[in-house]
């Protein structure tokens, strides 16, 4: 009976404190259209690849420009928003389970989301720049890479990387592993050395 109760007890501590995380990330991002231009632009992706034409495939990317800068300015904007929040509440837990306040009871164990954002931000510009010169392929596939880590950190803040890595796997059909190996060399590097990785 104490058993269960203690287990009631952890799940409702549990609910209440990952609310209290989706509510703060949920402030932010709602503000802009993120979620929808990163859809637009992974189906768009999808699209050309998907297109045997070369001209075609083409106009495809070029379409899908426009809709490349607003989301990198609004990941831009959404990162110094969240910039603003209040380090204690922006800890996430490097623990592989969701543990309630395990940022507070565990703070070594934790990296900052803030500074998190600020590296998908700055990766997704990049890679959609395209300094390196990589081919259209290679470099939606560098995009996407990016867009999905961004929201694999941001399922790791609401849940656990438990949960957001079995996410990234049954929505995308890829592990955590290759998604950090697929991202551009540069976002790896920051990203690793903020998580611990």
């Amino acid at each position: 009976m104490l058993a269960m109760f203690v287990a009631i007890g952890t799940h409702m501590l549990k609910s209440k404190y990952q609310s209290k995380r989706i509510a703060l990330l949920g402030s932010h991002l709602g503000k802009y259209q993120i979620e929808k231009l990163m859809e637009t632009l992974t189906e768009g992706y999808m699209r050309a690849l998907g297109e045997a034409d070369a001209g075609r495939r083409e106009q495809i990317f070029n379409l899908l420009a426009s809709t490349e800068a607003s989301l990198c300015d609004q990941l831009n904007r959404f990162s110094a928003g969240f910039s603003k929040v209040d380090a204690a509440d922006a800890r996430v837990s490097k623990l592989p389970l969701a543990v309630p306040y395990a940022d507070k009871l565990f703070p070594g164990a934790t990296f900052d989301l803030r500074k998190a954002l600020a590296i998908h931000a700055q990766g997704i510009a990049r890679a959609v720049k395209n300094d390196a010169n990589r081919s259209p392929k290679a470099r939606a596939f560098t995009v996407s890479a990016e867009l999905f880590l961004l929201q694999h950190t941001c399922h790791w803040f609401c849940k656990s990387r438990t949960v957001a890595s079995a996410r990234m796997l049954g929505r995308q059909k890829t592990s955590y592993e290759q998604l950090v190996d697929s991202v551009a060399p540069e976002t790896r590097k920051a990203y690793c050395a903020l998580t611990g990785r």
